[in-house]
């Protein structure tokens, strides 16, 4: 059998001895061999950080986003090659879409935020100029930039293709190459996505590293500027985390570990609504779906006291109608466990978790299967338990498979006391239309989980479900899950890049930052209207006005607009305002005077205004009031893919004592050269 491949330093390493065999989940036969032996871990981050950070920082957010989105792509043309060989790890075509696409909809997501959400820049400005002195001389910014390390992930068997690339999109997007080093048991299907991204020539070099087998000395050669990250048993991410590079070196470290999670079914939800009905049909999908192997997979099942029988009928039922079997067999609706070993651990669990219950539907022991041999096979019954609350077990011992316990509950405090008791959850739902229950759990159990889902009749339809993880969201929990986050979009991305808090003149935050900042210089002259985006600077102005607002502006504004709200029509209720003392310009006015002060109005490379941001209205505008009006090139956004980009503009609407009556952003479409 082929004996896996290293990828690293830039080139394909093939191991020297024999390595260990990796066998097929459902048949026992022997898929690949694995091993590290002669790997130069050393070598490997340390070209990483030579050859793959420097050519991701060159590029920018929108080029890195770009590129994931190529990379996505092609890894969805060799999908079916991919099903096929995942279902060697046990999974059934339902659970390798779960875990392909799923990796591949990251990549898609984290493309799209980054387009939308990043600056076309190398740079990440984080909130808003702090203001450190009266003259305004002396102000500081927040800035991220990628941190001059390597993303180091090293994942957990369950998914061997999501796992991967749900950490490497963000570190890719923050501009920081990653060494994925995946549990072997699965390896080889990591090993394929790995040989399909570098064969496609998509990446910078050294932007993406693989070490099949052994991490051997690895984290020896940590340093302050890499990141590590890891998913996998609660006892390992603690190992790791008290590893003495990682602690010597201060070195990020995100664990993502196992985890109690938790489903609460309320009481309203009885047997005949469609919350009960979503709550049987969930927890079994969470038990069978990658066989339970999920590390948001319900593992505890609140129900009210009374439901508890109906309940464990209703599931009973529907696993009843789960067949077990090869995951390519027709009508097999769940698969193996990814290894005999891994099967072993399950049935040490359950005799743990036996000591508190008893099994309602499952035989830990004998499961019937299909068209596979069921000792060969790593193949277990779905078994689902009934257990005391009160006991330890249930909230302390995790059998990472098919299983899960029903446990009743008397009250609501109650039942957020139980689900606390998990020591820090993933992933947590609730299934009730009664809202006020729903209040009291989520914001009571929300201390000890990292997402809460909310399961309704409304929602039903187009939710995800309570074990889906979404790139837009924070996955990660306190405590006994690991205590850190993985993806959440942006946040995602910045946690492999470093914040650094920036004091200077207002002009050099607008050197630092490519943004303009107030205070710094601006230059007059040519109407920046007029200017292409090639021709555009940061700073470039235009002054307008001034321009006197009459009575006859404010009363037809009032009439024309349907906007006759009192400090505007009525003198004697606007001079009882304390705000206003009289009558005053429509704030909206203001911002079409504005409007029409600045605007070049000829056609030229100015192709849309498409919005305003951050509009305050400052002081009041009377009656006899002339306005004058600042606009200033703020930040200038290339579009990659178009032959157009975005311009911010400062706008200062100032009255005749220079005070500001309207600050807010301008956003227009400009092209990137003259029409």
């Amino acid at each position: 059998m082929a004996l896996l491949r290293s990828y690293v330093s830039g080139s394909w390493h093939t191991a020297a001895d024999e390595g260990v065999p990796l066998h097929d989940a459902a048949t026992g036969e022997e898929v690949a061999r694995i091993s590290s032996k002669g790997v130069d871990f050393a070598g490997a981050l340390a070209y990483g950080r030579r050859v793959g950070g420097p050519a991701l920082r060159e590029l920018t957010f929108h080029q890195r986003a770009a590129l994931l989105k190529a990379l996505a792509s092609h890894l969805r043309e060799h999908r079916e090659e991919l099903y096929a060989l995942s279902a060697k790890t046990g999974a059934t075509l339902g659970d390798s879409k779960f875990d392909i696409d799923g990796g591949i909809g990251v990549l898609f997501s984290y493309a799209s935020k980054g387009k939308r959400e990043l600056p076309n820049d190398t740079v990440y400005v984080e909130g808003n100029v702090e203001p450190l002195s009266r003259g305004g001389t002396f102000v500081a910014q927040h800035i991220a930039t990628p941190l001059r390390g390597v993303a180091v992930q090293i994942n957990a068997f369950n998914f061997p293709v999501w796992g991967p690339l749900e950490k490497f999109a963000p570190a890719f997007l923050a501009g920081v190459p990653s060494l994925v080093k995946p549990a072997s048991q699965t390896a080889y299907l990591t090993a394929r996505v790995v040989e399909l991204i570098i064969e496609s020539g998509i990446l910078p070099e050294g932007a993406l590293q693989f070490v099949a087998g052994s991490a051997g000395d690895l984290l020896d050669h940590v340093t302050a500027q890499d990141v590590v990250s890891f998913t996998g048993s609660a006892s390992t991410a603690q190992k790791l985390r008290a590893h003495p590079a990682i602690i010597r070196n201060a070195v990020r470290f995100n664990a993502e570990a196992d985890s109690l999670n938790c489903s609460i079914l309320g009481p309203d939800a009885v047997r005949g609504t469609t919350e009960f009905d979503l709550f049987v049909k969930q927890l079994v999908t969470e038990m069978t779906v990658k066989a339970g192997q999920k590390c948001t997979a319900i593992r505890r099942a609140f129900v009210p006291a009374e439901l508890l029988d109906d309940v464990a009928a209703a599931a009973s039922e529907r696993l009843a109608k789960v067949t077990v079997g090869h995951p390519a067999a027709e009508g097999v609706r769940m698969g193996a466990l990814a290894s005999l070993e891994q099967r072993e651990e399950v049935r040490r669990s359950l005799k743990a978790l036996l000591d508190a219950g008893s099994v309602v539907f499952g035989d830990p022991e004998h499961v019937e299967v299909v068209d596979a041999d069921a000792e060969r096979g790593a193949f277990i019954s779905p078994v689902l338990l009934k257990a005391d609350p009160e006991r330890s077990e249930p909230h302390e011992v995790e059998a990472f498979g098919p299983v899960s316990t029903l446990m009743p509950y008397t009250s609501t405090e109650q039942v957020v006391d139980f689900a606390a008791r998990g020591g820090g959850s993933l992933a947590g739902s609730v299934v009730s239309a009664d809202k006020e229950f729903v209040r009291e759990v989520v914001l009571g159990a929300a201390p000890f989980h990292g997402r809460l889902l909310v399961l309704d009749a409304e929602d039903a339809k187009e939710s995800t479900g309570h074990g889906s993880p979404m790139p837009q969201l924070v996955h990660g929990g306190p405590g006994r899950a690991g205590g850190g986050e993985e993806m959440g979009g942006v946040r995602g991305v910045l946690h492999h890049m470093q914040r650094t808090a920036v004091q200077g003149s207002p002009a050099v935050l607008s050197a630092v930052t490519g943004r303009w900042v107030a205070g710094a210089p601006r230059t007059e002259g040519v109407h920046p209207f007029r200017k292409s985006l090639a021709e555009l600077r940061i700073g470039d102005s235009v002054v307008a006005g001034p321009r006197v607002v009459s009575q006859d502006d404010v009363d037809h504004f009032a009439e024309f607009t349907g906007d006759t709200f009192y400090a505007h029509t009525d003198p004697e209720a606007a001079a009882a305002n304390p705000l206003f003392g009289g009558i005053v310009a429509h704030g909206y006015l203001v911002v079409s005077f504005a409007a029409g002060l600045f605007v070049s109005p000829e056609p030229g490379p100015v192709l849309a205004n498409y919005g305003l941001e951050n509009l305050r209205f400052l002081t009041p505008v009377k009656v006899g009031d002339s306005l004058t009006v600042t606009l200033t090139a703020k930040q200038i956004t290339p579009r990659i893919d178009q032959d157009y980009g975005e311009v911010r503009w400062d706008a200062d609407v100032t009255n005749a004592d220079g005070e500001s009556v309207a600050k807010y952003d301008v956003l227009t479409l400009v092209s990137k050269e003259q029409p």
